[in-house]
């Protein structure tokens, strides 16, 4: 994924949640709640290349870079109403289940800081 197709990702992302993009759920084997602690409570990094729900996934469902900046601005914006959407217009993560506000947050700061780190260490 390039820098560009991280910022159409998480933008796509964060827009699921506030309710602006349909994100299918998935089954998993493990129970919600321990996922959920494991991927945000524990000190473990995200591993590299975690599958991703096809509608945000660059070269499938998500939305194409267009253009850099417009992009950027459009995550930062999209950002800004991620953080203060009321908790009632959030959709359950199409993984973890319905979050709290806190966890909401966290993996919010979480998901970004996984894709950042891909481009520095």
């Amino acid at each position: 994924m390039s820098a560009h197709q991280m910022l159409c990702h998480l933008a796509d992302s964060y827009r699921g949640v506030i309710g602006e993009k349909k994100i299918s759920a998935v089954k998993l084997p493990v129970p919600k709640f321990i996922l959920r602690w494991v991927v945000l409570r524990s000190p473990l990094p995200w591993p590299k290349n975690s599958p991703t729900r096809p509608e945000v996934k660059q070269g499938a469902g998500g939305t194409p870079p267009i253009a850099f900046e417009s992009d950027r601005a459009r995550l930062f914006e999209v950002i800004d109403r991620f953080c203060s959407c009321p908790d009632s217009v959030r959709t359950p993560h199409p993984v973890f289940g319905a979050l709290s506000r806190e966890d909401w947050m966290r993996w919010g700061y979480l998901h970004a800081d996984h894709h950042l780190r891909q481009f520095g260490q």
